[in-house]
């Protein structure tokens, strides 16, 4: 399978976000990437309270697959494509619906400019578009807004 996000396109609902993290600084880009992707995925409940588990079965490089539950969904995904600490593409099939997720990050100003899109599809896409598109921009606001507190925590 080839997947590709930039603009998510192929999918039938889909989304992007942009934020601004202004913590940490550009030169700690790779923070924001840490929190992200953290070889150790089950810390991702510590940051991101909407995923219940995680664990990652190898290193976080292409071809490595990730378990992870979040609203009761068991979700298998598969990296595509790892540019540390800049990119992450990921995506699998849960439910019916495949999707495809991608974050990017880069230096901008006093921050992080984070980039995090996603694209869904699959039959149950397909009979509620117009609501799989809406709970998938919810999906990525809730995933920006976990990562911006986390990153702009001092602690």
């Amino acid at each position: 399978m080839q997947a590709r996000c930039g603009g998510c396109q192929g999918g039938r609902a889909e989304s992007a976000r942009v934020r601004t993290v202004h913590r940490p600084p550009p030169a700690t880009t790779g923070t924001g990437w840490r929190r992200c992707v953290r070889a150790d995925q089950r810390l991702w409940p510590r940051w991101q309270t909407d995923i219940e588990s995680a664990r990652i079965d190898g290193p976080v490089t292409p071809g490595s697959t990730f378990h992870w539950t979040s609203a009761g969904l068991s979700i298998g995904s598969t990296i595509y494509a790892v540019e540390a600490p800049r990119r992450i593409l990921w995506g699998g099939t849960a439910h019916g619906i495949t999707a495809i997720h991608e974050w990017r990050f880069e230096a901008d100003g006093d921050g992080t400019l984070v980039r995090n899109e996603e694209s869904w599809s699959g039959d149950p896409v397909d009979a509620d578009t117009e609501n799989s598109r809406k709970l998938l921009g919810q999906s990525l606001d809730a995933w920006l807004e976990h990562l911006r507190r986390t990153a702009e925590d001092p602690a």
